[in-house]
C-alpha cells in the first residue's frame, strides 16, 4: 500500500467515530431532497454533504492535535497532504455512487426521465462543484489549520458556487447544451485539484518534506 493510501485509510479511521452523525446529516438532505428533480440530488448531496465530511479530518487533526501524529508517522509529509485529497476523492465517490441510486429510484418512483445524458451533465456539474469546494478549502486548511479559518473556507466556495450558478445561470439544462465540452470539464477540474494540492504542498505552515 502506497504512503497516500495509508493517509487515506487514516483520515477514513479518524472520522469513522463521527458516521452516526454523517448519516444524520444524510437523512435530512435524502429528506429534503427527494421531492426535486433527480438531476439536481447527486450536485446538492455533494455541495452540502461531500464538502463537511471531505473537511472533518481537518477539523478532528485540530481538536486531537492529530498534526503531532502525523509528524512522527513514517510517512513523507507530502504523503500527509495529498492522503487528504485523497480522502476527498473518496467521499465525493462514495456520494456520486449512492447519490446517482437515489436518483434513479426517484426518477423511477415519480416518473421523471432520467436518461444517459442527464446524468452525465448531473455527474459533471458535481464534479466542479466539489473541485472548487476542495480546491479553495484545503490549501487554507493546511495553510491557516481549521480552526482559524473554519468560517471563510465554509462561505468562500459557497459563495464562489453561487456566484458562478447565478452570474453564468448554470443548470442541468446549460450543461447539457454543452455535452460535447463536459470531458473537457473533467480534465480541467482535475488540473484545478493537481493545482491545489501543489499550492498546499508549497505553502504548507510546516514545510517538513
Amino acid at each position: 500500500m502506497s504512503a497516500v493510501a495509508r493517509m487515506v485509510l487514516l483520515d477514513a479511521r479518524t472520522v469513522a467515530p463521527y458516521k452516526i452523525q454523517g448519516l444524520v446529516v444524510f437523512a435530512v438532505c435524502v429528506a429534503v431532497l427527494s421531492g426535486n428533480n433527480p438531476a439536481v440530488v447527486v450536485p446538492a448531496l455533494v455541495l452540502l454533504l461531500t464538502s463537511v465530511v471531505s473537511a472533518y479530518p481537518f477539523v478532528i487533526a485540530d481538536k486531537a492535535r492529530l498534526e503531532t501524529l502525523y509528524a512522527v508517522l513514517p510517512l513523507p509529509r507530502r504523503a500527509v497532504l495529498a492522503g487528504h485529497y485523497g480522502w476527498a476523492l473518496t467521499c465525493f465517490a462514495a456520494t456520486v455512487t449512492v447519490g446517482t441510486a437515489l436518483s434513479l429510484v426517484i426518477a423511477r418512483v415519480r416518473s421523471v426521465p432520467f436518461g444517459g445524458h442527464t446524468l452525465l451533465t448531473s455527474l459533471t456539474l458535481s464534479w466542479e462543484i466539489f473541485v472548487i469546494s476542495i480546491a479553495v478549502q484545503f490549501p487554507l486548511f493546511i495553510r491557516f489549520g481549521y480552526s482559524r479559518i473554519s468560517v471563510l473556507c465554509t462561505f468562500l466556495p459557497l459563495a464562489l458556487i453561487m456566484m458562478a450558478v447565478t452570474r453564468l445561470h448554470l443548470t442541468i439544462v446549460t450543461f447539457a447544451a454543452l455535452l460535447k465540452w463536459l470531458p473537457l470539464l473533467w480534465v480541467a477540474g482535475a488540473v484545478v485539484l493537481a493545482a491545489s494540492v501543489t499550492v498546499a504542498i508549497a505553502t504548507d505552515r510546516r514545510h517538513v518534506p
